[in-house]
């Protein structure tokens, strides 16, 4: 696994396209959000600020680009050409998707620490964290999802643009509308209890055990989602 994921993150940075779009933009963006967080932090609260940092990391660079390079391995054909190897099935996504896993991941960490230092520190790191991580896994899993029905790598362009656009829209909508509306429904789209569950964190005012409840729509998508990468995936091109 570790060999395979050494080999994928050397292809990373030097793909400038892909480093481009899913890694740099995606900090500039984050970056002008901290850096105004006092005009944005107007519309809600810093936790705002922390969750959209969150997701568009998370699905512009992390899910995205996912997406697009299981769609490109399995057209080289080299997802093929690893399962004639020893390596089990999950060694070989896993290898594939950890370099870019840990990219954003830390992402998400150095930017948080920025808006931390600049703006002041979240109410619970520990919450905030255990927001983070449950966020990666769901969009790791959708990832693997749309992978199987995403032909090619410019096909990922469009598969992709949904699950994005719509994450991003559902962390705004809850982020600035609150949940006193329509609880359930912002609750049970992807994202929208991650959303709460980082607003919580980082402004407090919630009780842990309450919060962490939050953590359950997250984990019921990734249970989803990997249910449907197990159906849809496919590691030779269609025909």
């Amino acid at each position: 696994m570790l060999s395979i994921a050494l080999t994928e993150l050397i292809q990373i940075f030097r793909n400038r396209l892909v480093l481009l779009n899913s890694f740099i933009i995606p900090v500039a963006v984050c970056a002008f959000f901290v850096f105004k967080h006092e005009t944005f932090a107007d519309l809600r609260s810093l936790g705002y600020i922390a969750a959209v940092v969150m997701f568009t990391v998370t699905a512009f660079g992390l899910y995205a680009t996912t997406v697009t390079t299981l769609a490109s391995r399995r057209q080289t054909l080299f997802l093929k050409r690893l399962r004639s190897t020893p390596a089990s099935d999950v060694s070989i996504l896993s290898g594939l998707v950890l370099p870019v896993t840990v990219l954003g991941l830390v992402q998400v960490a150095a930017i948080l620490a920025v808006l931390a230092a600049v703006a002041g520190k979240p109410d619970n790191i520990l919450l905030l964290a255990a927001a983070v991580v449950s966020t990666v896994v769901m969009m790791l899993a959708l990832g693997l999802a749309t992978a199987g029905l995403t032909n090619s790598p410019e096909h990922a362009q469009v598969t992709t643009l949904p699950v994005s656009l719509g994450a991003i829209a559902v962390t705004n909508w809850v982020a600035i509308t609150g949940t006193e509306e329509l609880t359930l429904l912002k609750r049970l789209l992807p994202g929208g209890s991650a959303t709460e569950l980082v607003l919580n964190a980082w402004n407090g005012g919630v009780p842990v055990t309450e919060s962490l409840l939050l953590l359950l729509p997250t984990l019921s998508w990734v249970i989803v989602s990997a249910a449907l990468a197990s159906r849809l995936f496919r590691w030779e091109p269609r025909r």
